[in-house]
């Protein structure tokens, strides 16, 4: 294993985005969180920022009207775009999975040049999803360039599924996902795979161990606590970001002594 990937979420100006590379992140992802008010100058500039590094800019985009689509990566051109839809949710009660790899497909076909990135729900440990995340994840792997894993919050093993704290998405939980699974979709995978899910400094060394994906990614593990002890969104806390970044750094130091 080398040179394993670095990605934090929500980064949203061009000055966290500088210092976060300046530590060593290679990954800087950024969200738009509305249709309506898709147009965000700052996150243009930050995404601008990134592209003009090492590093690579990676946008959520939370709604999927193609047209919409269309219009904002024509704004903002990432060099990825992430994709987080709850599939395990919406493909037993919907059943619109279908239409979000006609969506990939469509983008991929228009904006060739933009990587596609899609997050596999995984349940935490103990949870079983209605649908495996193997099966989920073969049925997108044609139409995507990575995979990045995350928590599904169901509320035991069979009893249904609990709110995500965005409706109809999944992510910023703050819980890690069953990580047994996360390395089995590693080892099943085609294209690199990418371990989220409540990732922090104190745990992603274990994470990376257990795992071995092709990258890491953090988001409310590496954000400023509240007075309560919650993360606050768009808000990084760059001593943590640096301790997370030297325990990847960590990792794969081990990993690339053991391949010798």
């Amino acid at each position: 294993m080398h040179n394993i990937i670095i990605q934090i979420y929500e980064v949203q100006t061009p000055s966290e985005a500088e210092k976060l590379i300046e530590l060593g992140v290679n990954r800087i992802g950024s969200v738009i969180v509305s249709d309506e008010k898709w147009r965000i100058p700052v996150i243009k500039e930050t995404i601008n920022l990134a592209g003009s590094t090492r590093s690579m800019s990676s946008l959520i985009m939370l709604f999927s009207e193609l047209n919409n689509i269309f219009r904002a990566l024509d704004y903002y051109r990432p060099n990825i775009l992430h994709f987080c839809e709850d599939i395990a949710s919406s493909y037993s009660i919907y059943g619109n999975c279908e239409d979000l790899i006609i969506l990939q497909q469509n983008i991929k076909e228009k904006f060739p040049e933009i990587k596609l990135m899609r997050s596999i729900p995984i349940t935490q440990p103990g949870m079983k999803n209605q649908i495996t995340s193997i099966e989920l994840a073969g049925m997108f792997e044609p139409v995507s360039d990575y995979f990045l894993t995350d928590t599904l919050l169901v509320k035991s093993s069979n009893c249904g599924l609990k709110n995500q704290p965005v409706k109809g998405f999944i992510g910023i939980t703050g819980r890690t996902c069953d990580w047994d699974t996360a390395a089995e979709l590693v080892e099943s995978s085609s294209i690199p795979v990418i371990l989220a899910g409540g990732l922090s400094p104190d745990n992603v060394f274990d994470g990376i161990m257990r795992v071995s994906p092709a990258g890491v990614d953090s988001c409310t593990g590496t954000n400023f606590l509240d007075f309560k002890g919650k993360p606050i969104r768009f808000q990084k806390d760059l001593e943590r970001v640096e301790q997370f970044v030297e325990e990847t750094r960590r990792a794969e130091k081990l990993f690339i002594e053991k391949e010798f």
